[in-house]
């Protein structure tokens, strides 16, 4: 049996363990993956990150494995069908705002090169290391999360408020957020 201290928040189940393990907090400088994440926590929006994480695949498999390129040209139709599809969350906005934000990505990787190097820009290309003892102490979002959120809002986003750009920066390890005595820390 393991004897690895991770946060307290992974402790559910094995599927929040190996996220926790193997993702959470890692940085993540690839434009694909990025997208992933992006789609993900706007979707997690009113939700918990774990029913997510349990319909991650019937996600990558409805937005055809988080390929931005084509979802930008999602029409009416593929919103009927993502909305009859059981395995996501079906909401009508949170679709549309999937495609929205697949263009408005689009734009900033043409004017930036890529949209790693856009969002990277606002850590200096390197994590923030904060040192939360527990999981009562890490914030919702941070003033960064906010001034993130509106910059992507004046380009076009939705569903990016600054509580979901936060969830963002910790996923993609803009931000380690693992509490100190977790062995990802190490």
């Amino acid at each position: 049996m393991e004897n690895k201290i991770r946060c307290a928040w992974c402790e559910k189940d094995d599927l929040y363990r190996d996220y926790h393990d193997n993702e959470w907090g890692n940085p993540v400088y690839d434009d694909d993956k990025l997208f992933e994440f992006l789609v993900l926590e706007t979707f997690q929006a009113g939700v918990s990150w774990h029913l997510i994480l349990k319909k991650r695949e019937n996600f990558r498999k409805a937005f055809l494995n988080f390929d931005y390129h084509q979802i930008a040209f999602f029409d009416d139709y593929e919103v009927e069908k993502l909305m009859k599809d059981a395995g996501i969350i079906r909401n009508t906005l949170k679709i549309k705002s999937a495609i929205n934000n697949a263009k408005a990505f689009i734009k900033i990787q043409e004017e930036y090169g890529s949209f790693s190097k856009f969002i990277w820009n606002y850590v200096d290309g390197k994590p923030i290391v904060n040192h939360f003892n527990s999981l009562s102490e890490i914030p919702a979002y941070t003033p960064l999360a906010e001034k993130i959120s509106k910059d992507l809002k004046k380009r076009g986003f939705k569903f990016i408020g600054p509580t979901t750009m936060y969830a963002h920066m910790q996923a993609t390890g803009m931000v380690n957020d693992h509490v100190v005595d977790c062995w990802k820390r190490k």
